[in-house]
């Protein structure tokens, strides 16, 4: 293969093969996220110069045990290999697999070389296969395999600078097979090479094999294959599992050949005695939610002193910038529309980076698995499919991707219900409403002198919106009449100390994520609203000066400005249509500004924090320099003469947004997945109406 100034490289393997952080290792912060061309399965893409200016990039595929698919997510990794024309298809494989399980893990290298493409063999975890005693001929395998074979430790970086240099030169594919596939069928294979144009014979055969599955071939060319099939009597299964044995006979014995294994069992030892301990049908649940404990009391306890420096950084920066600019209409749109819109974001960025630190040191010790295997257990006994518990679980840091994750089961009705279930449980979104609102009603107290009582409310939100998804899930079992059972099996990796690397690279990503995506719908969301709110029409906005002399002729010049100001707010257009839907939201409590916090929130639920301090930025002094919690807490219910945000005010809200769908791009990955309308539009009634019900039964309890 000659040198290209570009090298488009996929990393494949199997799952729990460290595959994703050796992806990190190599691509560092050069990455993105985004989706396969045509597919809302998430892709993870990112790259690294080499010595001589080039650029490769590095595209981390789902894990795949093998190239026949069994969930949608494996057909990517299909789809990227066999069709040659894929955006994705790579001048070069980077195969990775576990050095400890090469038996299992090398059926998907055989099937990878055999289609022709260049490849690297890359044994990680090598340092857990010294601890076991294994002893890997590297030079033999390499020389067996007919690839270049790099041992890596992606815990500490040991081999990728090996593999950066390997990956760096001209490769070219084996030319002599692994498997002799064109044994099992060679009139069919010749007969598709010669139809298709193909090179490898596993390429051909593999267009027999999975003829109806490979989306870049048209009708017609699926036909012509059916009748090759048909007239040299191809049978899919049989040739399927023939070639499967006669693989796995032909690595055992290259793995005899080069492995010695003295003391096999020794490492996974450590691991199952912890596991005896963390999987425990009792202590296990404890560890659990002892855990879950933890994280929710450091959000509050640990972002406390940051929130409250970058909240004041940013209340500092505004009060300079009004003071800087002439008056008139930039300054105020920059002060209370741009700047206001952007404390929604930033204040909540240590709280974000807190919740990601904790869930990517339990993905990388190994424990999340441990934890989704006992989630496992309840969730089957209210009747979901067990592999719906990691959907459930990443929907506690986004329901996009968790929606896509259903994509791994594989009965339709069930992969249904955990989609229309999974938005209840309480996404990083929901973390800054959820937050300013507790610390707005919830006392700081701490319960038995060493729980804080806020820190237990957010936990408690956290597992209400739970117990809704489990119960929403019975419902619809019973609606859809779901009957068949399905079984959740998953492979247990063994513990590691996390590393560091990856665990900052984690919270940097998500926190850019946050910061970037979130914050340039809250900033125009803030913007339109700074708009919306600061003109209006009609008398009582246009003549508002006249009106509120006349009514007040009283009032000192310090308090005519605040009474003129709250007077054209609630007569601007976003005063107008406050006030037009505040008789539905009235008997939860809430007001005409809490009314359009709702409407615009429904961009993103984070947007509900900025909207409020657009408005409450337009209602304030030139100088008054307050945070936006301690207008909040300054508010006045116009009615009663009370505090606005009075605790069952507080609770109300946060039971709403515990419930409420609230997130357009969610709704439309629902669409994306479920093909319509009528599952996206049934799931945000629901949503709709258990959250509103739920408000309502909050607001009157606590009244």
């Amino acid at each position: 293969m000659s040198a290209k100034q570009e090298l488009n490289i996929a990393l494949v393997g199997n799952p729990n093969s460290g595959k994703s952080t050796l992806f990190n290792l190599l691509t560092g912060l050069n990455q993105k996220t985004g989706n396969f061309p045509g597919v809302t399965v998430d892709k993870k893409s990112g790259s690294f110069t080499t010595a001589d200016g080039r650029i490769i990039r590095v595209t981390d595929l789902p894990g795949t045990y093998s190239i026949y698919p069994k969930t949608l997510d494996e057909q990517i990794v299909q789809e990227v290999f066999l069709d040659q024309s894929h955006p994705n298809h790579p001048d070069i494989a980077v195969v990775v697999a576990d050095a400890t399980n090469l038996k299992r893990n090398l059926l998907l290298f055989t099937q990878v070389k055999d289609l022709g493409i260049p490849c690297v063999l890359v044994l990680n975890m090598i340092d857990i296969a010294h601890q076991r005693e294994l002893k890997i001929d590297l030079r033999g395998l390499s020389i067996d395999l007919g690839v270049k074979v790099i041992a890596t430790n992606s815990h500490s970086g040991v081999g990728v600078k090996a593999l950066k240099e390997i990956l760096s030169k001209p490769l070219v594919a084996s030319k002599k097979p692994f498997y002799d596939i064109q044994s099992l069928a060679p009139d069919t294979i010749s007969q598709i090479q010669q139809n298709f144009n193909l090179q490898e014979n596993y390429r051909a055969y593999q267009y027999a094999q999975q003829t109806e599955r490979l989306t870049f071939l048209d009708e017609a060319e699926k036909e012509k294959i059916r009748e090759i099939k048909s007239k040299n009597q191809f049978d899919n299964i049989p040739a399927q599992s023939q070639e499967t044995i006669g693989r796995y006979q032909l690595i055992s014995d290259i793995i005899d050949h080069n492995i010695i294994k003295p003391n096999e069992d020794q490492g996974r030892s450590i691991s199952q005695r912890i596991d005896k301990v963390v999987t425990h049908k009792v202590f296990g649940y404890f560890i659990f939610f002892a855990l879950l404990i933890l994280i929710f009391q450091s959000i509050f306890a640990w972002a406390e002193g940051p929130m409250d420096f970058i909240e004041g950084g940013i209340s500092q920066f505004g009060s300079w910038v009004k003071s800087s600019l002439p008056s008139g209409v930039l300054n105020d749109l920059l002060t209370d529309g741009i700047i206001a819109g952007l404390a929604g974001v930033l204040v909540f960025i240590p709280q974000i980076a807190i919740l990601f630190a904790f869930i990517s040191l339990l993905e990388e010790s190994g424990y999340m698995s441990r934890a989704v295997f006992l989630m496992d257990k309840i969730m089957r006994k209210f009747g979901l499919n067990g592999k719906s518990v990691v959907p459930l679980i990443s929907g506690m840091a986004c329901a996009i991707p968790a929606i896509m994750a259903t994509r791994n089961i594989d009965s339709w009705k069930d992969r249904l219900i955990t989609i229309f279930v999974t938005p209840f449980m309480s996404c990083s979104a929901r973390l800054p409403v959820y937050t300013i609102l507790i610390g707005l009603v919830v006392p700081e107290t701490h319960v038995g002198g060493i729980f804080n009582t806020q820190g237990l409310v957010l936990m408690g939100l956290y597992l209400l919106g739970f117990l809704a998804a489990i119960f929403s899930a019975i419902g619809m079992k019973y609606l859809l009449k779901v009957k068949e059972r399905s079984y959740f099996i998953m492979e247990l990796p063994d513990y590691k100390l996390p590393q560091w690397k990856n665990v900052l690279l984690t919270i940097y990503m998500k926190c850019r994520t946050f910061t970037v995506e979130a914050g340039k719908v809250i900033i125009a969301i803030s913007i339109i609203l700074w708009v919306l709110a600061s003109y209006g029409s009609g008398n009582q906005f246009n003549n508002a000066e006249e009106i509120v002399k006349a009514e007040n002729p009283t009032l000192s010049q310090d308090e005519y400005e605040i009474v003129l100001n709250s007077h054209l707010l609630e007569h601007s257009y976003a005063g107008q249509f406050g006030k037009a839907i505040e008789p539905l939201i009235r008997p939860l409590g809430y007001d005409w500004k809490i009314g359009i916090a709702l409407i615009t929130s429904f961009a993103a639920r984070e947007v509900f924090v900025g909207t409020m301090s657009t408005i409450y930025s337009i209602g304030a002094e030139d100088d008054d320099e307050t945070t936006i919690r301690e207008r909040l807490r300054q508010e006045v219910d116009p009615k009663t003469g009370a505090p606005m945000y009075t605790m069952e005010l507080g609770f109300s809200l946060m039971v709403f947004y515990a419930f409420a769908m609230q997130c357009m791009s969610t709704l439309a990955i629902v669409y994306r997945e479920t093909k319509g309308w009528k599952w996206p539009m049934l799931q945000m009634t629901y949503m709709t109406a258990v959250a509103y019900l739920s408000a309502l039964l909050t607001y009157n309890i606590f009244s």
